[in-house]
């Protein structure tokens, strides 16, 4: 791929990169309390410049609307706030020039306590969000209503990460530092069991994105390695154990060596792929486009400030995008074009393109 070419810069840490579900919006959001929303079509003028309230150490996660007219950003708090990203302001400060309502998480009569919340995501209809959150629970929230509807305690750990499987918006995965993922339908959870349990990290998860079809996800995990799943290979809650390695604080310090050649002995994953480094921050992956690639690659930021892009059946690593000089935590790539944004702790959102514009579905 070709790149890269710097689209913008800023005097804080990026953690977010997204392209909307149509490519015509980018979203990337920085530690510093902003939120840019670029024009793509239009030469990557800045759409709307948000500017975040109550922020607690960083904007964790953002997720805009199906239709495109709504942002949702969350910070390490129990408040995630919601933007109209439609009007014509192009600044946007709370409660100054647009609303930025906050919806309050921790209104469950069990929550006596703060909380942060690391991931967030719309409902593919648009009417609800679900989050997972450093108190170990998955929450969701009815929007129409304007309430909280759910609060499952789900892991016994930080849930670092939650997706819908598919459109249906019945099957919810999520990933944890208890090393687990775990799958939840919605349409029976009166047990506050989930439908089951897939191991095989030995350190805790960072991300979840799913294919889409309701069966298979990646993970990426602080034991530096993604791995490939499929839900039919899951043990149910009972038949599961969490045989993660010896403690490691991934803040800290480097993988340890020892660490690199052991196994989870109840590994139920499908595929894992290496080569990336996976520390102090929680590094995204995501399959490539299901239009211009067939989802047929796995891409993934990493600490040494690299873009790795791994193909999904033969496991190698097929590019490396390097140009950045810190941690690259999120990346997206272009749902219909053959370009990838990346955005970095060094503060600079880049653009990669391929080499044979001709043909999207090759990385060079």
């Amino acid at each position: 791929m070709n790149g890269p070419e710097f689209l913008d810069r800023m005097d804080s840490r990026a953690y977010v990169s997204q392209f909307s579900a149509d490519g015509t919006l980018f979203v990337a959001g920085f530690q510093g309390s902003h939120i840019r929303i670029y024009d793509v079509d239009r030469g990557w003028i800045v759409h709307k410049d948000i500017h975040a309230r109550s922020l607690r150490w960083t904007i964790s996660d953002v997720s805009l609307s199906p239709d495109q007219r709504y942002l949702v950003y969350s910070s390490l708090a129990p408040i995630i706030h919601i933007v109209n990203v439609g009007n014509a302001a192009r600044e946007s400060y709370a409660n100054v020039t647009d609303i930025h309502d906050g919806l309050d998480f921790s209104q469950h009569e069990d929550v006596q306590y703060a909380f942060g919340i690391f991931s967030v995501k719309f409902s593919s209809d648009g009417r609800e969000l679900v989050a997972g959150s450093n108190d170990e629970s998955i929450y969701v929230y009815d929007l129409h209503a304007n309430k909280l509807t759910l609060r499952l305690p789900a892991h016994t750990s930080d849930v670092n990460t939650v997706a819908f499987a598919d459109e249906s918006g019945h099957l919810i995965y999520s990933g944890s530092d208890d090393t687990l993922c775990k799958v939840w339908d919605r349409r029976c959870l009166s047990t506050g069991q989930a439908a089951g349990v897939l191991t095989g990290h030995l350190h805790g998860i960072t991300h979840i994105d799913s294919h889409g079809d309701g069966r298979s996800f990646i993970s990426n995990g602080k034991d530096q390695a993604i791995k490939l799943w499929d839900i039919r290979k899951m043990m149910s809650n009972a038949d599961s154990c969490a045989d993660g390695a010896p403690t490691w604080d991934y803040r800290y310090s480097r993988y340890p060596k020892h660490h690199q050649q052991l196994k989870h002995p109840h590994d139920q994953s499908l595929a894992t792929y290496r080569g990336h480094s996976v520390l102090r921050t929680l590094i995204r992956c995501y399959f490539s486009p299901a239009y211009s690639t067939g989802q047929k690659y796995i891409y993934t930021g990493s600490y040494d400030s690299n873009v790795y892009i791994y193909d999904v059946v033969s496991g190698s690593q097929v590019a490396k995008l390097n140009g950045h000089q810190m941690a690259i935590r999120d990346c997206s790539w272009h749902p219909i074009e053959p370009t990838l944004v990346s955005s970095s702790w060094d503060g600079r959102v880049a653009k990669w393109t391929s080499a044979r514009d001709e043909d999207a579905s090759d990385v060079d």
